[in-house]
């Protein structure tokens, strides 16, 4: 039997997997829809400018500049507050509106956000509702969980919450908040929620190569994936993945000249859309995540490593382009 086309998603990474990432990721290809960084909500009617600061793709039609749609992720723990915004980021020509109930950061699930919601399941229907009934009929309206907050025993109460308030996709971060990134993901424990739910579930958490999507499809049974790190590690892992399921294992992978020019665009657009102090961090950063996949990219991190001007990081982004040409 012939399996069903992957969906592939990219994750929302807050501090990492942000609309610079979003833009260069999307020209590698293989993505079909990205999702924003949340956007925190705490009970005022946010300006525009504050949701396009984290999603300038607003302007451009919620899309990036290579045309894949980006939906916006907001978090919060108010049904009206939530819901007034949800509305005005409708009005903006919003792709879709994606409620973060997973983010386990302390500040916010201290708050009642994120993670925390997981604890009182007739809450996240409140809020999915409110959101539901705000934005039009057409918007799509998702919802992003963890298997639970300390244990996975509420999951299958959670997501039918999401649902019944109206959710029409749920992605599955298959940990809970006490897991927080520590290897494994279970993804074994997205079927049952699956198997409780009508709606499309996405899995998500721990998929680095085309071999753990693979398993990771096989232990949920989910054939739409949500990638994080492991797309940030490996610019062409979307791209693999759809080589895989195209009988074409063995079709050529993304390599590092193939990233470099990309890299190139990621600085330029680091230095246009940040502030100075941030710039050369953010360099390092995606770096480093490469150095999992790439083994050139280790020289280059330890080459950037001890450079914290502009000046010279521009210098050394030229040279290493021409060096790959």
């Amino acid at each position: 039997m012939h399996e069903p086309p992957t969906t592939l998603l990219l994750a929302p990474m807050e501090g990492l997997l942000d609309f610079v990432l979003r833009d260069v990721l999307t020209r590698v290809g293989g993505v079909d829809r990205c999702v924003s960084e949340f956007i925190r909500i705490t009970g005022t009617l946010l300006p525009e400018r504050v949701f396009l600061r984290t999603m300038p793709e607003l302007r451009n039609g919620s899309r990036t500049l290579a045309g894949v749609p980006v939906r916006a992720q907001l978090l919060g723990s108010d049904p009206a507050s939530m819901a007034e915004n949800a509305a005005r980021l409708a009005a903006m020509g919003a792709e879709g509106i994606d409620l973060n109930f997973g983010c386990p950061a302390k500040v916010v699930n201290r708050h009642g956000g994120g993670a925390a919601l997981l604890r009182e399941p007739e809450r996240i229907e409140a809020v999915v509702a409110a959101v539901r009934r705000a934005v039009p009929a057409h918007l799509p309206v998702s919802a992003k969980m963890r298997l639970g907050y300390d244990d996975p025993s509420p999951a299958l109460d959670c997501a039918q919450a999401m649902q019944s308030g109206g959710a029409c996709e749920l992605v599955v971060h298959a940990r809970t908040k006490a897991d927080g990134y520590r290897p494994p993901a279970y993804w074994e424990l997205i079927a049952p929620i699956r198997a409780a739910v009508r709606i499309p579930v996405v899995a998500n958490g721990e998929i680095w190569t085309v071999q753990d999507a693979q398993r990771c499809r096989e232990a949920s049974g989910s054939h739409a994936l949500m990638l994080g790190r492991g797309a940030v590690a490996d610019p062409g892992l979307a791209r693999a993945i759809r080589a895989a399921d195209a009988g074409q294992p063995d079709a050529p992978a993304v390599a590092w000249h193939d990233v470099v020019p990309h890299l190139a665009r990621f600085w330029e657009l680091v230095c246009d859309g940040l502030s100075p102090n941030q710039r050369a961090g953010r360099l390092k950063q995606w770096l480093n995540l490469l150095r999992r996949r790439f083994p050139e990219a280790e020289q280059a991190f330890q080459e950037v490593r001890t450079i914290s001007g502009q000046r010279e990081i521009t210098a050394w982004v030229a040279r290493t382009v021409a060096a790959v040409r």
